[in-house]
């Protein structure tokens, strides 16, 4: 199993704004191989991080060369620059335990 995250600071009362262009987004994840969960997190001080589970590493880097991940990203360039307050930070993990209840 591999975890990608993306983590952005966002711009003090620039939350709301963030999270409907979210929620507005089209993913095209459900047409990916090896795509398992998404979630959209929110922390406290502007912290938002998109979270992707996947089968594998493979499954992920098949999906960032993919027209799904072309066409999902291709509404972000519609994302003011300045609702971010710091650059994103993307973290890759490869599982090394997993506990299902």
């Amino acid at each position: 199993m591999y975890i990608a995250m993306n983590r952005s600071q966002i711009a003090e009362g620039r939350g709301d704004e963030f999270e409907e262009i979210w929620r507005a987004r089209d993913s095209y994840l459900d047409e990916v191989e090896g795509f398992r969960e998404f979630y959209f997190l929110r922390g406290g001080g502007g912290d938002y991080i998109s979270h992707t589970i996947w089968e594998s590493k493979e499954a992920f880097d098949a999906w960032v060369g993919s027209e799904s991940f072309y066409k999902s990203h291709a509404r972000s360039s519609f994302t003011p620059p300045d609702i971010f307050s710091a650059p994103a930070k993307l973290g890759m993990y490869d599982v090394l335990l997993e506990k299902i209840k």
